[in-house]
């Protein structure tokens, strides 16, 4: 599976997902992908629909199966939450103030905080199609609400899920340009680089009759020597250009590489020589 890496370490912390009566295994699938996609391992579900285990679950969560496979059942949202210490509620609803509302980046620092503190903490998700109900709402310490189209608010399950595990992983970074993955470090290229690939081009140029008229070339070759000699070139940039100059040297279009020898090499002469003979 693309950008999956399993050298590299996989985090599985954080506040318990509980799915209350979810329906589709697939759903299920696509939740535990989520949350393993930004480090949320524990899933609790209450009376999924469709049973437990569920193979169309196993299939959707695209091989999130340290979440599937760990994933606990449980028969009521007051056993599933039992154990913890902070519970948030999801939901798109108004529902005129009687538990505080927090927008998503504060609910994961929230969470991020009593996490650090030792409690255990968790979020509930409802159905698919009507979401958690009131008595169930009231369960959660608060509620935890989604910045949408307050015209069209009603969020995939899976998207729900995706959109709080991304601000609980956000929680842990150190400022808001990290990011999990770098750019590899690269040496950069020496002047004595520089100086050999405008050579090879100016060299590749001038054979072809680029410079001209030639009262222009001194100019020309300024212009090309500032734009191939900028500092930000790396080594392998620079061999790159040179494989691509020394292929465009060596071949044409009408003897491409692996098309054998041309017909006007030296080879090919000397064999049509021998045969005159």
């Amino acid at each position: 599976m693309a950008g999956t890496n399993s050298e590299r370490v996989l985090l599985t912390e954080g506040p318990a997902v509980i799915l209350v009566h979810p329906q589709l295994g697939e759903n299920i699938g696509m939740v535990a992908r989520a949350m393993a996609n930004f480090g949320l391992a524990e899933l609790r579900l209450v009376n999924p629909r469709d049973g437990w285990p569920n193979e169309k679950a196993q299939s959707a969560a695209s091989r999130a199966d340290h979440v599937i496979e760990n994933a606990k059942l449980y028969e009521t949202t007051e056993e599933a939450i039992a154990d913890l210490n902070f519970v948030y509620a999801t939901t798109a609803r108004d529902r005129y103030g009687y538990k505080p509302v927090r927008s998503p980046e504060i609910a994961a620092e929230t969470l991020r905080a009593k996490f650090t503190a030792g409690q255990a903490t968790g979020i509930l998700f409802g159905r698919e199609r009507t979401g958690l109900t009131n008595e169930e709402i009231a369960l959660a310490d608060e509620i935890v609400t989604f910045p949408v189209n307050p015209a069209f608010a009603s969020l995939n399950l899976a998207q729900a899920v995706l959109l709080m595990s991304y601000e609980w992983l956000k929680t842990s970074m150190a400022s808001p340009e990290e990011t999990s993955f770098q750019a590899l470090e690269q040496a950069p290229a020496t002047k004595e680089h520089l100086q050999g690939l405008f050579d090879h081009v100016e060299e590749a140029l001038d054979a072809r009759g680029y410079f001209r008229p030639v009262a222009k070339k001194p100019k020309l070759i300024e212009n090309l020597r500032t734009v191939l000699t900028r500092p930000a070139f790396t080594e392998s940039e620079i061999r790159l250009v040179r494989g691509v100059v020394s292929s465009l040297d060596r071949f044409t279009r009408e003897a491409p590489r692996g098309a054998g020898a041309p017909e006007n090499s030296r080879a090919t002469k000397a064999e049509d020589a021998g045969d005159e003979s």
